[in-house]
């Protein structure tokens, strides 16, 4: 079964965005090769706050997501870039099989 990861990042949601969307084609390849690992869904969520985001991403193991984000230095660079102030914090999360899910 799939695992949602959820990763908070602190730092300005608007100069995060703005680094990001600076280099496309570095992201979209970094993009590339996490669905290549297993990643399946993707998305950057800004805190109401403007005090940070999280990042939501669904992929088909918990164990594919931490190599990927442990051999993707360029990751550590892109946040570095966009003043990610904090490490990154994850967490994983497995579905439960409830009848009110839609």
């Amino acid at each position: 079964m799939a695992v949602l990861v959820t990763l908070q990042i602190a730092g300005d949601p608007a100069r995060i965005e703005q680094a990001l969307n600076s280099d496309p084609e570095r992201l979209e390849a970094v993009a590339e090769r996490a669905k290549g690992k297993g990643a399946l869904h993707h998305r950057f969520y800004a805190n109401a706050d403007g005090s940070g985001l999280i990042v939501v991403d669904e992929w088909e193991t918990a164990e594919a997501f931490q190599q990927f984000f442990g051999e993707s230095q360029e990751i550590g660079a892109m946040m570095g870039e966009a003043g990610v102030t904090s490490e990154p914090k994850a967490d994983f999360w497995q579905a439960l099989d409830t009848p009110d899910a839609f």
